[in-house]
């Protein structure tokens, strides 16, 4: 596989996620009437055709599994760690390269005459970069990195994107939890609640916050796993642009780390807000969604191109964290608009750090700019 360009990447980092292939799986049930392909899990569950998932429509390269045993794996099967300890290898197992299959799907309705939405399916190759090692904290950054087949059978150039991250923290005691409307509140917790406990902080493609959360790890020979409490989270990006019949996500995650990758589990209820964020009286709930993201080993699979963006914007997207620590620090909420001047705050971010990459500004150049576009997003309270 050829190696990807920065300057070719920029382009495509302008369309977060719509690059998720959506090829059928082998063992999705077929339609014998249509010839469609049905989600087996189907809402409600019948032999009906009409709930063919929707997601990406490209095609990605094919890939290969990873066999061996993993070395972070490894490192997390050591005897006569402490709890604590392995705790951090369990999150830092989250690293390397992966497929990622991503599938959601509604399976229950709660309002009279309520029909199900389709469920979504894609997937997609990325590597989980460690950005930060403590003892107390664990930063991954995804950054997804695909080929994709042609019409004339040959495979492209790769195409790069700086995907979400995950900030892992011991023992803490505040939270930036989403409350409705593009708004973010604080949470403070006692030392003796969070006590053995690691928050998961989830973060959008532009760094800006996306939900948090805090539970404990358990760790056996096959596995180790971690569930978090119920939190809110803003809707999704596949399904902001195409749904406006409820306000926000309530649920919980578990995360799973197996010998060859590792598992994200979601129960999401899908919840209908009045204006101050607060659940309606009547029917507060639309539907309840599963999701599963598979995060598979691959072997042999050519991420360089990941390499060169993380390497080479890694130190733009620090003055980003940074600066959103700051200011988290120094608001009591956090409320962003969705777009200024027409635009989401992931594209000029992009574009800064494909500028920085290739020579074009100084840190302190890209600080300021940095300084600008989210003091353009952020709405002061």
């Amino acid at each position: 596989m050829k190696k990807t360009s920065l300057k070719f990447a920029a382009v495509l980092l302008f369309s977060p996620l719509t690059f998720l292939s959506a090829n059928a799986y082998e063992d999705k049930q077929e339609c014998t009437e249509t010839g469609h392909s049905r989600f087996i899990f189907s809402w409600p569950i019948t032999s009906d055709c009409d709930k063919k998932p929707r997601g990406g429509t490209s095609k990605g390269a094919d890939v290969a599994f990873a066999t061996q045993l993993r070395k972070p794996w490894l490192a997390l099967q050591q005897a006569g760690l402490s709890k604590q300890e392995r705790d951090r290898r369990a999150i830092l197992a989250m690293q390397g390269g992966y497929k990622v299959n991503f599938d959601f799907l509604e399976t229950v309705g709660f309002s009279e005459g309520y029909q199900s939405d389709r469920p979504y399916q894609s997937w997609g190759t990325e590597y989980v970069y460690v950005v930060e090692d403590k003892p107390n904290l664990i930063s991954l950054q995804h950054i997804m990195v695909m080929f994709f087949k042609q019409e004339d059978g040959s495979v492209s150039e790769p195409m790069v994107m700086k995907h979400w991250r995950q900030d892992w923290r011991f023992e803490d005691t505040a939270l930036l939890e989403y409350s409705h409307n593009n708004t973010w509140k604080k949470r403070l917790l006692s030392k003796s609640v969070v006590e053995g406990t690691w928050s998961q902080a989830v973060f959008q493609v532009d760094d800006s916050p996306r939900y948090e959360s805090f539970g404990k790890w358990q760790h056996n020979g096959s596995f180790s796993t971690w569930i978090s409490q119920t939190t809110r989270r803003p809707l999704p990006r596949r399904e902001y642009s195409v749904r406006d019949d409820y306000h926000a996500l309530e649920g919980f995650n578990r995360h799973t780390v197996t010998r060859h990758g590792w598992v994200q589990e979601e129960e999401n209820w899908k919840l209908v807000l009045d204006k101050a964020g607060k659940p309606v009286s009547q029917e507060p709930y639309l539907a309840k969604e599963e999701g599963l993201a598979r995060y598979q080993a691959l072997k042999d699979f050519d991420f360089s191109g990941g390499d060169k963006y993380f390497a080479n914007t890694e130190p733009v997207w620090k003055l980003v964290r940074t600066t959103w620590s700051e200011l988290i620090a120094n608001y009591p909420n956090i409320k962003l608009k969705k777009t200024h001047d027409g635009k989401p705050m992931f594209m000029p971010l992009f574009s800064l750090a494909v500028e920085f990459a290739e020579n074009k500004m100084t840190a302190d150049d890209a600080q300021k700019r940095v300084d600008v576009i989210l003091a353009n997003y952020l709405i002061k309270n």
